[in-house]
């Protein structure tokens, strides 16, 4: 980034000479190499809040640039792409953005992690696109959530519903509940009923694997069993089980008395039912155009 262009757009709001020095000095402040401070003459420290919100100003100049081609794009920070309809429409904006950010903003290019794509090739911000497979739509695509955005999902919900956490079951519904809605709010666009309902038979098996594991005894498991509405001699038989708690917790055991139901009455809600409730578009997941991706 260069150092006298950023203070020039930050001169268009700023008026201010003392905040402009400070920033100055904070874009030129030294950077260690090999044990060895070195005068910064590009770039800006990274880490510092101020990092993102100095790259946002200085590629506002390419939003409007692409706004004034009447290009389709998205951007966050320092990551972007263009939507075109053809390859040969995406080569010649890729060549005229190129010239754009190195002639006038004075940016470098990772020419490795640009180049031409078709949707199916490409992600951003965790979301990728996949074929509809529906009669009739080819070369329509819709968003789906990427594998590694799934994964980071997965395991939030398994460090809240470890058995050794030391946290009752109303801390867990609410720590679970946090991490749920907002997840899918942020990926509330993409298609995902067939997996969210996978993730919670998964999720619900581990909040009766905690209820099993809390119970301990097997005295306070056959009374509890009993309460749930179990008779007495399969309440016996199911609280000397040896199977393992895992097992248990997919077992006709708890299955069958941890309802739905009831987990519903502790204030448990699935991801299914939250995404249904604020998905914009749950009939008809939102398809794009044939494109190809310049990114």
């Amino acid at each position: 980034m260069d150092h006298c262009i950023l203070l020039q757009l930050l001169y268009r709001k700023v008026k201010c000479p003392f905040t402009l020095r400070l920033i100055r000095k904070w874009s030129r402040a030294p950077i260690l190499i090999k044990g060895k401070l070195t005068k910064r003459r590009k770039g800006v420290p990274q880490g510092s809040p101020l990092s993102p919100l100095l790259s946002n100003i200085m590629l506002h100049e390419l939003d409007k640039e692409l706004e004034k081609r009447q290009l389709r794009y998205v951007r966050y920070a320092d990551d972007f792409s263009i939507y075109t309809k053809s390859n040969q429409a995406a080569r010649k904006v890729g060549n005229q953005i190129y010239l754009f950010l190195q002639d006038k903003l004075k940016l470098p290019i990772n020419r490795e992690k640009s180049g031409i794509r078709k949707p199916v090739q490409f992600g951003i911000l965790g979301y990728k696109f996949v074929p509809t497979y529906k009669k009739g739509d080819k070369g329509r695509y819709q968003l789906v959530v990427s594998d590694k955005s799934w994964k980071n999902l997965k395991e939030k919900l398994k460090a809240a519903t470890r058995k050794t956490s030391p946290m009752s079951f109303d801390e867990r519904i609410y720590k679970l509940k946090e991490i749920q809605q907002g997840w899918i709010n942020y990926f509330r666009m993409a298609s995902l009923s067939g997996k969210l309902k996978e993730l919670d038979s998964w999720l619900r098996n581990r909040l009766r694997y905690c209820i099993w594991t809390d119970w301990k005894k097997p005295e306070r498991k056959r009374k509890n069993l009993i309460r749930l509405g179990i008779d007495p001699d399969h309440a016996y038989a199911w609280s000397r089980t040896r199977m393992g708690g895992w097992a248990v917790a997919q077992s006709p055991i708890m299955v069958t008395t941890i309802t739905l139901k009831r987990l519903a009455k502790r204030g448990y809600q699935s991801m299914l039912d939250y995404y249904l409730k604020v998905s914009p578009s749950v009939n008809e997941p939102p398809y794009t155009r044939p494109v190809r991706t310049v990114v």
